[in-house]
């Protein structure tokens, strides 16, 4: 058989597959990742690199680098300090600004700052840590610095405000307590009063009328 015929016979050989759909056995439905800042908005975006301290080790260690934010709660108002790793956007730093923070610069070095933390929750963990953070340039470093500085203000005047809110809601409990009890005084004597005094009067006519008998 010649190669031309060889050809020819495979070509009628050659049958097309039909169009072959497969239906999935399980259907998968999409997952919504939530990431716990939905109910914020972010007031500050930089982009630095993260350490903490070794106590044990007695030396600074990198925690990530990538973006620090500081979200302010929609309804509370209330700032915290949130950063994630790049590419894993693990969280290496998370923690609420308390009055009692203060950013000191870094020895050596004018774009980076320490500060104390009483509990930073990382791995659903809250642990005393103290953070270092390191921005690309000085100027960078002072906007970060700026911004801690004034959600540190508004986290103040938030707690001042809860405590004040509290107070109220004491003095103004107390002062209900007294109007009740005064209005208790002030009340007229009760039925069950009236009666038995109205039958005691009624007793002493009829004992008035058996001694005239």
């Amino acid at each position: 058989m010649s190669e031309a015929d060889n050809k020819h016979t495979q070509q009628e050989e050659t049958v097309d597959s039909p169009d072959v759909h497969f239906e999935p056995v399980v259907k998968l439905k999409d997952v919504v990742v939530k990431t716990h800042e939905e109910d914020e908005n972010p007031i500050f975006k930089m982009r630095a690199k993260l350490f903490r301290f070794d106590t044990e080790a007695n030396e600074w260690k990198e925690r990530g680098t990538g973006d620090v934010k500081l979200l302010k709660h929609k309804e509370t108002d209330k700032v915290r300090l949130l950063m994630r790793r790049d590419k894993t956007l693990k969280v290496c730093a998370n923690h609420y600004i308390t009055t009692d923070m203060v950013l000191s610069p870094n020895i050596g070095s004018d774009r980076s700052w320490v500060w104390n933390v009483a509990a930073d929750l990382v791995d659903d963990e809250a642990e005393r840590q103290l953070l270092a953070i390191r921005f690309a340039n000085s100027e960078n470093a002072n906007k970060f610095k700026d911004a801690f500085e004034h959600a540190r203000e508004v986290n103040k005047e938030l707690a001042s405000g809860s405590k004040d809110k509290v107070i109220e809601k004491k003095e103004e409990e107390k002062k209900n307590v007294e109007e009740k009890e005064e209005d208790t005084k002030n009340e007229p004597q009760s039925d069950d009063k009236d009666k038995s005094a109205e039958s005691g009067g009624k007793e002493s006519e009829k004992t008035d009328a058996e001694k005239k008998d």
